[in-house]
């Protein structure tokens, strides 16, 4: 049994090093919806509402000057946009596929295109573990999902808040996260959003690690700004977006739509709605910097409208977000959406299906960017130690069939034929015995013994089984080189500013 469990562990993390795919490279198609007519009458909805509606951009003159600079019809608030002015401007510079850049460079992704990548669950104040429970996340917490999503090599991106640390100030934590992620990771992350500073702060931890001149160039940061649907941007998001746009580096617009309160309860009116804020937003990161990379986000998910519980892994949520992809493409930029998310506060069936179902709909509806792959319970309050592992092997699964193909002369097999008799086996076959450890995708959490030797094992249950996996890969953590000069300059930045902040 070692020697099995030995290989389902190197499928899960045997990697580490950064030898494996850093993104997937899609040879699958997607599922769209709607054809040209269906699309164009969501993009004419969603023109419509910039121009008769509008959206608010709260308590920022500067965002408001910008726009009237660019000769949008501002009143108060409010701005309103002619039709198709949005659209124009993002098609003028906005790149439809970029690169992030790793701190380990082999491990960098390409955003859009024909890729996707799977990247944590993020913001949860609350951890879950099979052993103590629910609780408050820590800094240890944080320290130890960073490091799990390291060795799991089906997650591609380091992610952000992988969980609140919430035993730190507020005011602390991002420089925290910044160098956690930069230090116990090389996978490429995300950048602070709750604060202009924060993002301000961030952008030169990257500058420490890239070089100012390389971040000038290049996008070694993506962050996400969500909107208060319906239609407005507050004055903390706009701030980060703005500290992003200038700095180069990635902005996701990304409304936060609960369907039924905070958008109509309808697909074809939520997608309306939308669009029409990811253009506003996206056309002020171009019109602040153009050519920054620009990312089509969404987060719709549908209320119950008896209890107005959010509810995921439903069929509404997947056709929004393959008809999202599609808006997207023809907007000319990647989109970015959700994954594995579930309602269920413990890694049971329920969250098993409703994250699957997600994450299955994402991916195939062609998603570049799949935030929210691994970890989720109880609607993004909680991530759980247990879920991560077992949605990374679903990551690791999709990515296996997105894979082309194998059409060489060892796959076509010819000597297997040549081998076996009609009306024999092919598993002494010499080209079995090649290739038995490799030929098919075998899941690293799940069991397919028979009851009988099941039981002999233990009897145990896949989060069990999942439970005994992140032990063991916190065990057997090493963290990647970091040049000393670089690690001791981002210790001494932080430093500095943290008794700012506290002298402040």
């Amino acid at each position: 049994m070692g020697g099995r469990q030995s290989k389902r562990e190197r499928r899960l993390y045997g990697n580490a090093s950064g030898n494996s795919s850093p993104y997937i490279q899609r040879y699958v198609g997607r599922i769209g919806l709607l054809d040209d007519a269906g699309l164009s009458l969501i993009e004419k909805n969603a023109d419509r509402i910039l121009d008769q509606i509008g959206m608010d951009f709260r308590d920022d003159p500067e965002t408001l000057d910008i726009f009237s600079q660019a000769g949008c019809r501002v009143s108060g608030e409010r701005v309103r946009f002619e039709p198709g002015f949005c659209r124009e401007v993002i098609q003028n510079s906005a790149p439809q596929q970029f690169t992030q850049y790793a701190r380990n460079r082999a491990r960098s992704v390409e955003i859009g295109g024909n890729n996707s990548l799977f990247c944590p669950s993020f913001g949860s104040p609350f951890v879950h573990d099979m052993d103590r429970g629910r609780r408050y996340s820590t800094c240890e917490d944080f320290e130890n999902l960073t490091r799990l999503h390291y060795m799991l090599d089906s997650v591609h991106h380091s992610g952000g808040v992988v969980c609140e640390p919430v035993d730190l100030p507020v005011s602390e934590r991002h420089l925290f996260m910044a160098k956690t992620h930069l230090k116990l990771s090389d996978k490429p992350f995300m950048g602070a959003v709750t604060a202009r500073e924060r993002a301000a702060d961030t952008v030169e931890m990257v500058r420490i690690v890239f070089g100012e001149k390389f971040v000038d160039e290049n996008c070694c940061l993506y962050s996400v700004v969500n909107t208060n649907a319906p239609l407005v941007l507050d004055a903390t998001m706009l701030e980060a977006l703005k500290v992003y746009a200038k700095a180069n580096q990635a902005i996701v617009v990304s409304p936060f739509v609960l369907g039924g309160a905070m958008s109509p309860v309808s697909v074809a009116a939520t997608l309306a709605q939308v669009l029409a804020e990811v253009l506003a937003g996206l056309c002020l990161v171009q019109l602040i910097r153009p050519g920054a990379p620009a990312v089509f986000g969404t987060f719709f998910s549908p209320i119950s409208l008896q209890s107005g519980a959010t509810t995921f892994g439903t069929p509404e949520g997947m056709q929004f977000q393959m008809c999202a992809r599609s808006l997207a493409d023809r907007l000319g930029v990647p989109l970015h959406s959700v994954g594995a998310l579930t309602a269920s506060k413990v890694p049971d069936a329920q969250a098993a299906y409703e994250s699957s179902t997600q994450l299955i709909g994402s991916f195939m509806a062609g998603t570049h960017f799949i935030i929210h792959a691994t970890g989720c319970l109880e609607s993004l309050l909680t991530v759980g130690y247990e879920k991560v592992i077992m949605d990374a092997d679903r990551c690791a699964m999709l990515a296996a069939f997105a894979d082309k193909v194998d059409l060489s002369d060892e796959a076509q097999a010819w000597d297997a034929f040549e081998e076996v008799e009609p009306g024999h086996h092919f598993l002494e076959a010499g080209h079995t015995q090649r290739n038995f450890e490799t030929a098919f995708f075998q899941s690293s959490v799940a069991d397919n013994k028979s009851f009988e030797q099941w039981q002999a094992e233990g009897s145990s249950w896949q989060h069990q089984r999942a439970n005994q996996t992140w032990k063991k890969m916190l065990n057997e953590y090493h963290p990647p080189p970091i040049e000393s000069d670089i690690a001791e300059a981002l210790d001494d930045f932080v430093l500095r500013r943290l008794k700012e902040i506290r002298n402040q």
